[in-house]
């Protein structure tokens, strides 16, 4: 599983839908950058900084190959800030497959998919267990959290490979999780053992495991606290946690993931298993973060699902923090699909996402529109292949990143205005 979803970028392009939506003349869209490799490729998102820059990660490239943290001005001035792999071994980590978070203290924060000091399994360059790290506006990189310091030699009990954004809480700490590792050592293919974790950290990198996951396996081998969670955490507006698990459920026709709450204290809760309903309409594989619209509810995506069952394009998603959830909108065939990313609440109230070819809003109602679409080729000018969360500007331009396409293939930053 780690093979397959570590190259995500091929991925998407592979699953490309033959996109036939036409974008509205009035959406303008402008290529800011065009990653050539040397300076970071396959760019995974972006935050938009108190200094009015955004900064972002690529999962590959840079100046060792292994990826990179950039600033782009919002003129579309690009500057690398640091290359991955700077370090022997990759001790410094390797491969960031999420964007960056910006703290009270002014300073990034973000986690490496690989690398890393403490791993015990092959060559640190291309695998080890993952690390957190802080990098100041100007690059200065720290490394503060080595993932697997605890563990037995086959299975990491502090978490390996953490994949998604962290999020910092009320108290400062940051939060997050990680795919692999934990207490429960039944392996799920992941070398790592385990089937991820929750954690906090302090921003001086002390970290405290919250939550193993699979600690219920049933008898039949499902894990029905869930498994494999690609997306981190949202802290919701009453005080707890929710996320997204990519595994895990009651059985074969309920095993498409989940939705959880967590409690600060480590209590945990699924609040709906995907594939409970006829023919996994109800979505399949949910891959990133949640959200929490303004009227209290959280939203989401899944990766498959929807039409066509467990290989289905996808769904959109509201479920209240009790876990009744109304599945919004279903992808299919001309309307791109396989969203990997977390929404954004825009200034009209309308959730905006990329899927595999476009940029698309979906009401809370659940009507849905193509904003815009991207060529469905690797080598299209204006990118292919968005991904990560959106960003929307005061002035109510979005901005994101495709992983692919560009005038060098290897990604690109845009911006997208919208209609009045």
């Amino acid at each position: 599983m780690k093979q397959f979803w570590i190259g995500r970028a091929a991925v998407i392009i592979f699953a490309l839908c033959a996109a036939t939506a036409i974008n509205s003349p009035a959406q303008t869209l402008k290529t800011l950058a065009s990653f050539n490799g040397t300076d970071g490729k396959a760019p995974q998102g972006i935050i938009l900084a108190t200094d009015g820059n955004f900064y972002g990660t690529t999962e590959a490239g840079g100046a060792n190959g292994f990826g990179s943290v950039f600033k782009i001005t919002p003129g579309g001035t690009l500057t690398t800030l640091y290359s991955f792999c700077a370090e022997t071994n990759c001790i410094d980590g390797n491969g960031p497959t999420s964007a960056l978070v910006q703290a009270s203290d002014g300073n990034l924060y973000g986690t490496t998919y690989y690398g890393g000091s403490n791993c015990v399994f092959g060559n640190l360059a291309v695998s080890g267990c993952g690390t957190i790290f802080r990098i100041t506006t100007s690059g200065q990189l720290t490394t503060l959290y080595n993932f697997c310091q605890t563990g037995d030699g086959s299975t990491c009990y502090d978490g390996s490979e953490p994949y998604s954004s962290l999020i910092q809480g009320s108290d400062g700490n940051l939060y997050g999780t990680t795919v692999y590792g934990g207490d429960n050592a039944n392996d799920v293919g992941s070398s790592n053992g385990g089937y991820g974790t929750v954690f906090k950290m302090t921003l001086q990198g002390s970290l405290t495991t919250l939550f193993s996951f699979c600690n219920d396996l049933n008898s039949t081998g499902y894990c029905l606290d869930g498994a494999i969670p690609y997306g981190g955490v949202l802290l919701a507006s009453d005080g707890n946690f929710y996320g997204t698990l990519y595994n895990g459920g009651t059985g074969i026709d309920n095993s498409g993931g989940a939705v959880y709450k967590l409690t600060p204290s480590g209590k945990f809760t699924a609040l709906h298993y995907f594939g409970s309903k006829r023919n996994w309409t109800d979505g399949a594989y949910p891959f990133d973060s949640l959200i929490q619209g303004t009227d209290g509810n959280l939203y989401g995506t899944t990766r498959n699902g929807g039409y066509g069952g467990t290989l289905g394009g996808g769904t959109v998603f509201k479920i209240t923090p009790a876990g009744a959830l109304t599945t919004l909108h279903l992808f299919r065939g001309a309307q791109g699909g396989f969203p990997y990313s977390a929404l954004l609440q825009g200034k009209d109230g309308k959730l905006y996402g990329t899927d595999s070819t476009s940029v698309y809003k979906v009401s809370t109602t659940g009507g849905y529109n193509v904003v815009y679409t991207f060529c469905a080729l690797p080598n299209c000018a204006d990118g292919s292949s968005p991904i990560g969360t959106l960003v929307q500007t005061a002035q109510g331009t979005l901005y994101g990143v495709t992983t692919a396409g560009g005038a060098n293939g290897d990604g690109t930053v845009f911006s997208l205005s919208l209609t009045k």
